[in-house]
């Protein structure tokens, strides 16, 4: 069992000095940013999506669109995409059919990012979790797709000498199973993303961006928090610079802009303007 990583406020965490490189990632938009517009108008969403300058996309939904014509819709825009999320239970009962959306839909990616539970987590379901990741990720290797699991807080409770994070990282194949960092969701538990990254490296090959308001509780292991707790990047707490640094260093490949918030319209445009200018 891996040693525990050391929990952290937030607010605490010391802004690095900055650089002078420019980031470089390949940034894309997860489409759960814009769930209310996409419900009311596919087309006229994924035109906002291009507007905004963004090209790849993560899904989570077709929105009662066949994946035939969510990728068509895609494609007339020039919008890739390069990754999804599925629930868990197809994950676990109907991979092949995953699979197949997945390829329809063009995808490098497949991701689960929530695993059902009662409060509080606990180490059966952790390990059913850990089955069902090792057999999809290896059903997904053979259709040339890649799975990860997508961190949503409550894998940090305490297990061992370490948590069910750490579990699941000793107890899931590496060749097969991938993760994607949600900063906010590793902060929100009170863990150091920074610290995450240089212990886990290259497992992590996909991450999200998402920002916390000042003052958001953190310690807490339930996987949910207020929506309006997502602010555009560069204006809430956690400290992008270092965080960006250890996730090139751990050779993160994609990173997604996620913004639950109501005012996502407005801030993902300030998000990706803040990445443009931002320095390592």
């Amino acid at each position: 069992m891996f040693a525990s990583i050391s929990s952290v406020n937030p607010g605490s965490i010391a802004r690095a000095k900055l650089g002078d490189q420019d980031f470089k990632g390949q940034i894309g938009l997860q489409l759960y940013s814009l769930r209310e517009q996409l419900a009311k108008d596919v087309p006229a969403t994924l035109d906002q999506v291009r507007d905004f300058g963004i090209k790849y996309v993560e899904t989570h939904s077709t929105y009662r669109l066949t994946p035939e014509k969510f990728r068509a819709e895609l494609d007339r825009r020039g919008l890739k995409a390069v990754s999804g999320h599925f629930s868990y239970e197809r994950c676990r009962d109907e991979i092949e059919g995953v699979a197949q959306e997945a390829k329809v839909l063009g995808m490098q990616y497949v991701g689960c990012a929530w695993i059902p539970h009662q409060d509080p987590f606990d180490e059966k379901t952790c390990r059913e979790a850990i089955a069902v990741f090792n057999h999809a990720g290896e059903a997904l290797a053979k259709h040339g797709l890649k799975f990860f699991y997508h961190t949503h807080g409550y894998e940090f409770l305490p297990y061992g000498k370490g948590t069910f994070f750490d579990l699941m990282m000793a107890e899931t194949n590496p060749r097969f199973v991938h993760y994607e960092m949600d900063v906010f969701w590793i902060v929100h538990p009170g863990q150091d993303p920074v610290k995450l990254l240089e212990k886990y490296g290259s497992r992590f090959e996909l991450m999200h961006l998402k920002d916390m308001k000042q003052g958001t509780p953190t310690g807490i292991f339930t996987g949910h928090a207020d929506v309006t707790s997502n602010v555009a990047l560069g204006a809430g707490t956690l400290d992008w610079p270092a965080i960006l640094r250890a996730a090139k260093k751990a050779g993160v490949k994609w990173y997604f802009i996620e913004d639950e918030s109501p005012s996502s319209v407005q801030q993902i445009p300030q998000s990706l303007s803040y990445l443009k200018r931002l320095k390592l």
